[in-house]
């Protein structure tokens, strides 16, 4: 007789392998400028993604194996250079600064590869290895302490520095894949559902693999979720809220949703506790200096970068046709102002009434604001989809997971010399992404996946 049960191990233990198999062949196997590779690792393993999402929600038990593996993906990039992205180098950068007493927000990279006498690690080759040379560094001081203390560790090797930074998001993703299941269940949802992200190939390759900091965003932002879930008073869920501000600056956009839900005098409290500790693990970069260029750095992604955007491609076509120039400078502020707007709209309307601080309407609502980001920003990163992947495992949209699957072809612009952008791919995702959008709209009963 057939063993089911034995059956259901060897299918589990043939998407494990797989999925490691696919993965160390991205992460050792290819870089950001070889597209056919890239792709021929990714088929596979999105293949398995959604064969293993279908499994485990008719297979529950299964869960804490395919957990196991999603910790078990991460591990394997640890000792992987990164190999889509060369942001590593600026971290770098950034940590030799601050370990040698400098504060990496006062000056552009140029300012200090020109000072004389020079700075031990700040160097021509380390310069010409990023990007944004012309830029001053927008990472927030929870991000910077984990490049000093990686340099700090290995102020001469830069592997080594890397492998300590894949170490600190190793941790926190791991803290989000464990914390994920509790949270659901505590909403009342599958907790198998903890898998859409925990498996998810972009957030595996994006975060630990090419270290991109919305790893520890996502973490401390479920965390501060989990902790009022648990009605823990307000410092600690605010502590973490801040530590996730402190990743990344995006969260701040969900601070105004607490307030008709918390009231007007706790919501107070939330939001001073929050600030004090944002403002605390500022302080050791703030001065002048700091307070003028990290606010250039943040306006000039709305006026000057341009990647993989929707509206804004729409309408500087449009200003194109009118003015015959790039409207950036208006388009991208004015785009930014009409998020912002729509953002405060969701977060006083009637759909944010619960007697609940945080529940699953919450986290729909704080995707729909994620999302309205995304959609009228002129610069779009596969890894920015951190955000909406994690949010969408608590509602029954799925089309940021589909959204993961298409925006991973926009690495073929690397691979042409010289660079450009390849307009058709952009319109192909976005087209297909509204489709479902669309679709799922339409109808509840209609899910692009079963979980």
């Amino acid at each position: 007789m057939i063993n089911v049960s034995e059956n259901k191990r060897a299918f589990q233990w043939l998407m494990a392998i797989g999925m490691l198999a696919s993965t160390a062949g991205l992460a050792y196997g290819a870089s950001q400028n070889e597209f056919w590779k890239i792709i021929a690792a990714l088929l596979p393993q999105f293949t398995l993604y959604f064969l293993v999402l279908k499994y485990a929600a008719r297979q529950p038990r299964s869960l804490a194996f395919f957990l196991a593996v999603a910790i078990l993906l991460r591990v394997v990039l640890v000792f992987a250079e990164p190999y889509l992205s060369n942001d590593v180098y600026r971290f770098i950068w950034d940590g030799r600064l601050l370990v040698q007493g400098y504060n990496p927000f006062d000056h552009l990279p140029q300012y200090y590869l020109d000072m004389q006498p020079g700075i031990p690690g700040i160097d021509r080759e380390l310069f010409e290895a990023f990007d944004a040379k012309n830029f001053y560094t927008v990472y927030p001081p929870l991000a910077q302490l984990q490049f000093g203390t990686a340099v700090w560790l290995f102020p001469e090797n830069e592997y080594g520095a890397i492998v300590v930074m894949k170490l600190w998001l190793l941790v926190y993703e791991a803290g989000t894949i464990l914390l994920l299941p509790k949270v659901l269940r505590a909403f009342g949802l599958p907790p198998a559902r903890s898998l859409i992200y925990s498996l998810n190939p972009l957030i595996v390759h994006e975060i630990v693999g090419n270290l991109h900091f919305e790893g520890a965003m996502v973490f401390f932002l479920l965390l501060s979720v989990w902790l009022l879930q648990k009605q823990k008073k307000n410092l600690w869920p605010a502590l973490a809220f801040a530590a996730s501000i402190c990743s990344k600056l995006l969260t701040l956009m969900f601070l105004p949703f607490f307030l008709r839900r918390m009231g007007f005098r706790r919501s107070l409290v939330f939001y001073g506790l929050t600030a004090v500790f944002v403002l605390l693990m500022f302080i050791p970069v703030v001065n002048s200096e700091f307070l003028l260029h990290f606010g250039d750095s943040l306006n000039l992604y709305f006026q000057k970068l341009e990647y993989n955007a929707s509206l804004y491609y729409l309408f500087r076509w449009i200003g194109f046709q009118l003015t015959g120039y790039n409207q950036i400078a208006v388009i991208g502020p004015g785009l930014g102002l009409l998020a912002g707007g729509l953002i405060l709209w969701l977060a006083f309307s009637k759909k944010n009434n619960s007697e609940k601080i945080v529940d699953a309407g919450l986290m729909e609502l704080w995707l729909w604001s994620i999302c309205i980001y995304l959609f009228s920003t002129t610069t779009l990163h596969p890894w920015y989809l951190a955000l909406p992947l994690l949010l969408c495992v608590f509602t029954r949209w799925r089309f940021p997971v589909v959204w993961s699957f298409l925006i991973m072809f926009t690495y073929i612009n690397y691979s042409y010399e010289p660079y450009r952008e390849n307009l058709l791919v952009v319109a192909l995702e976005y087209f297909t992404v509204g489709v479902v959008i669309f679709t799922e709209l339409r109808s509840e009963r209609k899910k692009i996946l079963t979980l």
